[in-house]
């Protein structure tokens, strides 16, 4: 199960600016992407278009190298947002046609967790490409996988992350010891350290219930509401 979170984050100057220049590289790659789509559909309509290819962030930075130095991460996420929306126009075109995103006062990124590169530490946390870590206010905890983030700034100036964690994945804290299993019939687990994991034997508890709850239907009368509860039991 997913579930997000969003917290209220702190960065200092030198994260905001580093913050500013992601917002405005994922916002040029989508409308640059947006635009070479265009000229594409209108250059190639009898195509379907999913035979056609578009250039991808990457090609990008060979023309504009200041693309590296944002999170290649977020504007992966800005190429995979503009498909998502051109698809979905293609697919009904009363969602209306992708519309090119304007310079304003709400900005926002997404990147994602690849082996651990967004972390909580300390009040801080750590994202893709930017060295230092940010400063949190993490009002709520969470125990699972972090999947994804997006970082965004409101108008008031004021700057959040909402974080995208896979609940059923619980990640626990990282640590350097190791432990050898030994899996047995006797004891179902001895560890290297020492620690016994009695075997609870679930199976052969529940052959025994069954065959005497078997055994108390066949003594029931047949027809009788003693032996339909007792069918119940069985079932």
């Amino acid at each position: 199960m997913l579930k997000a979170y969003k917290f209220r984050l702190y960065p200092n100057v030198e994260q905001r600016i580093y913050l500013a220049k992601t917002f405005g590289c994922t916002r040029f790659v989508y409308n640059r992407m947006l635009a070479e789509r265009i000229k594409s559909y209108e250059e190639n309509k009898d195509l379907d278009i999913k035979a056609i290819k578009y250039p991808s962030p990457a090609q990008y930075k060979t023309e504009f190298e200041w693309l590296k130095e944002v999170d290649s991460l977020a504007l992966a996420n800005a190429q995979m947002n503009l498909g998502k929306a051109y698809n979905n126009f293609f697919r009904d075109k009363s969602i209306g046609f992708p519309k090119f995103k304007k310079k304003t006062n709400t900005n926002s990124y997404t990147t994602n967790n690849q082996n651990g590169t967004v972390y909580i530490e300390n009040k801080h946390i750590k994202v893709p490409k930017l060295k230092s870590m940010i400063k949190i206010k993490q009002h709520r905890e969470f125990n699972g996988l972090i999947k994804s983030c997006t970082i965004s700034q409101v108008p008031s100036g004021k700057y959040y992350i909402s974080i995208l964690v896979d609940a059923e994945n619980i990640q626990l804290p990282k640590t350097d010891s190791k432990i050898g299993v030994d899996l047995g019939i006797k004891e179902f687990a001895i560890t290297s350290n020492g620690e016994f994991f009695h075997n609870p034997k679930y199976l052969k508890k529940s052959a025994k219930r069954l065959a005497k709850l078997q055994k108390d239907l066949s003594r029931k009368q047949k027809g009788s509401n003693n032996r339909k509860k007792a069918k119940i039991k069985v079932a």
